[in-house]
């Protein structure tokens, strides 16, 4: 019951704040002639976008099949790309993309998948993924701090406030994986002090629950140790998969024939988009996304932008939710299948 009243709930506010979103972008254009516009799109820089798209998505399932295996975990390559779409069908949908990772141990649950495995694997891809997004936020901020107010302007507070929760999250789980003594010690202190100002109701099998969700942690840091080859690797597929992403409004770029900027001004552009809105606690960045794009690609864009943006943003997340949403329904229908056989 708990379960859909949240489902219910997160539904409601993805369609909110989708509807505030279109409401705000288009109010007083000219809908005729954005859709004209897109309608120009050349077809063949649409589709190479939407390759991009997947490969992105792909790009997880790699890593997961990658470290399964190093793990020693027996798993199709197949299957891994079912657990990627999964979870990135329920990030898009849930604020701050907390639903993606319950939904993919669910389905590799499923699969007879061992849970330490499963969660140390998903642990290294979300810390790896966001120490990409800060990596990149951090190189642009020193080396582009002037190039970047000029698209910019007035809205950097936003960059700089994306760096900041995205440095201050890969610190946090850092210290999770490497002094879980710590962790563990911030952890409870935080939990007692919020059940005594009565925020929470003291319950003791919370607290278990919280010391052990601790200690997941400190195999982690021990993997880390132990396969820093292993980690490297992962980091370089994750950032080769998250730019495949940020090239995605070069490509829409070049579909409504401008030749004027270069892939990597574009991708630059797009990655900043990225690193601000990454943890604010919207499904998919949505509305702040809208915003800032119309803001840093007008140069680029002139006249053409809200069809860029419209195309932009629809091949990036839309086109990304739909596609996974697809493959979801798939693995319910493959993995769930298999398990009732084997019943």
């Amino acid at each position: 019951m708990r379960n859909k009243k949240k489902a219910i709930f997160n539904t409601i506010f993805l369609i909110l704040i989708f509807s505030i979103t279109v409401y705000m972008v288009f109010k007083g254009e000219d809908l005729g002639e954005i859709i004209h516009t897109v309608r120009q799109a050349d077809p063949v820089y649409l589709l190479i976008s939407v390759v991009c798209v997947v490969l992105f998505i792909l790009g997880e399932s790699v890593i997961i099949f990658y470290m399964m295996r190093t793990l020693g975990a027996k798993v199709k390559m197949g299957h891994c790309a079912l657990y990627s779409f999964v979870g990135f069908f329920f990030s898009c949908i849930t604020p701050s993309a907390s639903g993606g990772q319950p939904m993919q141990i669910y389905f590799m649950k499923k699969d007879k998948l061992p849970i330490p495995v499963t969660t140390l694997v998903l642990m290294i891809v979300t810390i790896t993924y966001k120490a990409v997004l800060v990596v990149i936020g951090i190189v642009i901020w020193i080396f582009g701090r002037g190039f970047l107010e000029g698209y910019l302007g007035q809205y950097m507070w936003v960059f700089y406030l994306g760096v900041g929760l995205n440095i201050f999250c890969v610190t946090f789980m850092m210290i999770l994986v490497f002094a879980p003594g710590l962790a563990k010690w911030i952890m409870v202190k935080g939990l007692k002090l919020i059940e005594h100002f009565r925020f929470l109701k003291p319950k003791t099998t919370r607290l278990e629950k919280l010391e052990a969700s601790m200690d997941q942690y400190h195999e982690t840091a021990a993997f880390w140790a132990s396969h820093k080859l292993v980690i490297l690797k992962v980091l370089l597929i994750t950032m080769a998969q998250r730019i495949l992403l940020f090239t995605v409004t070069y490509w829409v770029y070049r579909s409504l024939g401008f030749h004027g900027y270069s892939i990597i001004t574009l991708t630059i552009l797009q990655s900043v988009i990225s690193v601000s809105v990454d943890m604010l606690p919207l499904p998919g960045g949505m509305g702040i996304s809208e915003s800032l794009y119309l803001v840093m690609f007008a140069p680029v864009f002139g006249e053409a932008l809200l069809p860029a943006m419209l195309l932009s943003r629809g091949i990036s997340y839309y086109a990304q939710m739909l596609i996974s949403a697809v493959m979801t329904c798939v693995a319910y229908f493959i993995i769930g299948r298999k398990e009732q056989e084997e019943k």
